[in-house]
């Protein structure tokens, strides 16, 4: 069913500093984290604001940040209350800290969760506006010239968030316990660093999670409805390279060619989530904001049961999917199999049972996905009762 990996693909070009243009300015490469400092001066960057998460604030990339910072001259502090589903009241509390110190910029270094929780300071910073006013469905406040929003550089720690490239960013409204997506599209990253030395030190089942959230957000959004070249042909690229490099970066975690080729492939299906997403996210938005699940995890487990519901019909997307991931049959069941194969590599859970999800959630969670706006772009529609299964079935056992 599936075919040895692809052996074309010339692995030093992924130890090879590269500078991209496109959608914002990437500096790629292993060692570029040591080129954060000149980055800044180049920008006129004096006082930036790091900002992490709980998790990552005693890693030693926190502190290096601040080393090649003050290397230039500049001064810097860290704000780290995010939590791993970052909530609304942390946003505030890191505004107050941004404004406090007089900063200029915010530096955010670490997961999913930092880049969430940096993006999200930024929106805010400058202004008085609710947070919840820049949730998507809503039309973009107004941004006044005095209201800009801080430079904002993006530093990913795992390859799998692929939310360094756009101002998109999911925050738990604790009241309503869902998440929501808010964004602007006037805040842009200046930077996006990617240095896959970084991630060399993850965990193994961080570094599983995160990757098959990558593989996630390709295969979504490849998926959904309507003709976007531009983000369909990053999310096979992005595939192509997360087949490839994610069961060899669990095998060997120490081969930054393998590290790099995960980091941009997770970049790539990062900025091909600009076309949508669909009920896999939907569903993991509402669980991770009730049960504070790691979000890829959750992705990882819920995957092979929307892929089952959604498949039908895809002949031709599975056969593009199918091809740059190197399965050699073109089939629905072919491809699911092998989805279910490298979840398996990986070490992915069976069930969200398993992470402590209970079946009594299943309506309450199919209502609320419904409303994540990442449902409106799956590319089939469903009812309450059939996501409810979908539920059921993702809690209960999701894979063989």
């Amino acid at each position: 069913m599936k075919s040895p990996l692809h052996q074309k693909f010339d692995f030093s070009d992924l130890l090879v500093s590269q500078d991209w243009t496109f959608p914002v300015p990437i500096a790629y490469g292993p060692g570029r984290f040591t080129e954060l400092g000149k980055h800044c001066v180049r920008e006129g960057i004096s006082n930036p604001l790091i900002v992490t998460d709980r998790g990552s604030k005693d890693l030693p990339f926190v502190e290096e940040a601040q080393n090649f910072l003050s290397c230039e001259g500049l001064t810097s502090a860290i704000f780290s209350d995010i939590s791993p589903n970052p909530r609304e009241e942390e946003i505030i509390i890191g505004k107050k800290a941004y404004n406090s110190g007089s900063h200029d910029a915010v530096i955010a270094i670490g997961g999913g969760s930092a880049m969430d929780g940096g993006k999200s300071i930024c929106l805010i910073a400058h202004n008085d506006i609710d947070l919840w006013d820049f949730e998507w469905e809503k039309p973009a406040p107004v941004i006044y010239p005095d209201q800009a929003f801080p430079k904002l550089i993006t530093i990913p720690t795992t390859a799998g968030t692929g939310a360094e490239t756009e101002s998109t960013a999911m925050i738990t409204h604790t009241k309503k316990g869902m998440k929501l997506c808010i964004c602007h599209t006037e805040l842009k990253p200046t930077l996006a660093l990617l240095d896959p030395e970084l991630t060399v030190g993850l965990p193994s089942n961080l570094t599983a999670w995160t990757g098959a959230d990558a593989m996630t957000h390709g295969i979504e959004a490849f998926l959904v409805p309507g003709f976007h070249p531009l983000c369909d042909g990053m999310a096979l690229e992005g595939l192509s390279l997360i087949a490839q490099f994610l069961p060899l970066v669990i095998q060997e975690p120490t081969n930054v060619a393998a590290r790099g080729g995960m980091l941009v492939g997770s970049c790539l299906t990062g900025i091909a989530f600009a076309k949508g997403l669909g009920f896999v996210h939907a569903i993991s938005h509402m669980v991770g904001a009730e049960y504070d699940t790691q979000h890829g995890l959750t992705n990882a487990i819920v995957l092979p049961v929307v892929l089952r519901f959604n498949l039908r019909g895809q002949e031709q997307k599975i056969k593009r999917m199918a091809e740059v991931m190197q399965i050699s049959e073109h089939t629905d069941s072919a491809f699911i199999d092998r989805i279910e194969e490298i979840l398996d590599e990986i070490g992915i859970p069976k069930s969200l049972a398993d992470i402590g999800v209970p079946l009594s959630c299943a309506e309450r969670i199919a209502g609320k996905a419904l409303l994540d706006s990442a449902a409106s772009t799956n590319p089939r529609q469903a009812d309450v009762s059939e996501i409810r299964q979908i539920i059921e079935t993702a809690i209960n056992r999701a894979r063989n």
